[in-house]
């Protein structure tokens, strides 16, 4: 999620009020403890099989919520069934199964991007050499294979492959062993897994670049609605947060469905595209102010902003002082799901690094105590075993 550089407005606005409010009260007994929360989640799994809710909703999830980015992506390749199955057996409270982007055809499929010549085998394909183009993909000229230029059929002939061998080398053992999800597969997963497991899986898609998609006809929030209703997962209960980093995708979906929704958040002086297409000269400075945090609360339940944005980095990479986004979006009824924790060096703020090996693993248990010591609800992360030890230390188990 990182950068790389209808029909209801009132009702659902007055549910999501009292959502992000009851989000917020009654401490532990509604954010739940980790024990009290996966034994809500249990009973969840036990009355309502695959009905596809989440029984109390966002207020069944631990807090600090572990939410296995991409699946278990520190392991297998990113969004396979592989990761996502994996992140499930670290006990992930939330596998962010889905980064939305459509195919020619308009199925919803998961890959990190649109462009799928580094976490595909395209390049290996000859009878799709033909297909490597550019684009200009939110203003910024990208070179390769990209999912609407085939169709499902075409896309099912290819194979996930590790998006950074540099920092995950072990990763490439998995290459070519599973092919692209869709998101249907998805939540049909989520309902198996959740018999299987005898408790609530949740997943948390993204709907990726909808700007660009819509204006290639492929708008991807109604083909979003409408497997959510297919499933039974489109009430506030459900148990599959949306998330995008364009605000009026949010509110867009907001219209549709009555899931819990996400601003994601980039750094500080960038500008969501939706806000430069349509010239909306804000940034996510803006965003982040007490105004645009209480904006965004009448249209979506939580915030993912980058960790940059609760820590910001010195000049020498290390942490310097939390700024007030915590305080300020727990005011107005937000919940903070920040991202993304890795447990490699270069990801690390520089205090937590052990050498300079770009796959070594540094002081990821420091970095999360830090942190979670912001008050932040969740994060998330490439290493859900490594986070659910340091929320276990946080939390005195």
């Amino acid at each position: 999620m990182e950068s790389e550089q209808t029909n209801r407005p009132t009702q659902a606005t007055g549910r999501r009020a009292v959502l992000g409010a009851a989000v917020l009260g009654a401490g532990g007994a509604v954010l739940g403890l980790p024990g009290a929360a996966h034994a809500a989640g249990t009973r969840t799994a036990a009355q309502g099989g695959q009905s596809g809710q989440g029984g109390r909703g966002l207020k069944s999830l631990p807090k600090p919520t572990i939410i296995g980015h991409r699946g278990a992506s520190g392991y297998r390749p990113e969004h396979t069934f592989g990761s996502y199955d994996l992140a499930l057996e670290f006990g992930a409270d939330i596998v962010e199964a889905g980064d939305l982007v459509p195919t020619k055809d308009g199925h919803l499929v998961c890959r990190h991007e649109p462009e799928i010549g580094g976490t595909t085998d395209v390049a290996s394909h000859p009878e799709f050499a033909g297909r490597r183009t550019t684009k200009l993909l939110d203003g910024v000229s990208v070179t390769g294979w990209f999912t609407e230029d085939f169709t499902l059929a075409e896309l099912r002939t290819l194979r996930a492959v590790e998006r950074i061998p540099a920092n995950r080398p072990h990763n490439t053992l998995y290459n070519g062993r599973w092919p692209i999800p869709t998101f249907e597969e998805v939540l049909q997963w989520q309902d198996r897994r959740t018999r299987e497991l005898g408790r609530q899986v949740w997943i948390y898609p993204e709907l990726k670049h909808p700007t660009y998609f819509r204006k290639l006809g492929l708008g991807l929030e109604e083909r979003v609605a409408k497997l959510l209703h297919k499933y039974g997962k489109d009430s506030r209960n459900s148990p599959v947060i949306v998330q995008s980093f364009e605000p009026t995708s949010i509110q867009r979906m907001n219209r549709l469905v009555d899931n819990p929704l996400v601003v994601l958040l980039d750094q500080a002086g960038t500008r969501p595209y939706d806000f430069v297409d349509t010239g909306d000269p804000r940034t996510v400075a803006d965003l982040v102010t007490p105004k645009g945090l209480r904006e965004i609360a009448g249209y979506a339940q939580g915030i993912g902003p980058t960790l940059d944005l609760i820590i910001p980095k010195k000049s020498d990479g290390t942490l310097g002082t939390p700024t007030t986004l915590v305080r300020d979006a727990h005011k107005v009824g937000l919940i903070l799901h920040p991202y993304t924790m890795r447990n490699e060096n270069p990801f690390l703020p520089a205090e937590y690094r052990k050498g300079s090996a770009p796959d070594g693993y540094g002081d990821p248990f420091g970095a999360f105590r830090t942190y979670f010591a912001t008050g932040i609800d969740g994060v998330f992360t490439d290493n859900a075993d490594t986070a659910l030890l340091a929320r276990a230390d946080f939390l005195g188990h």
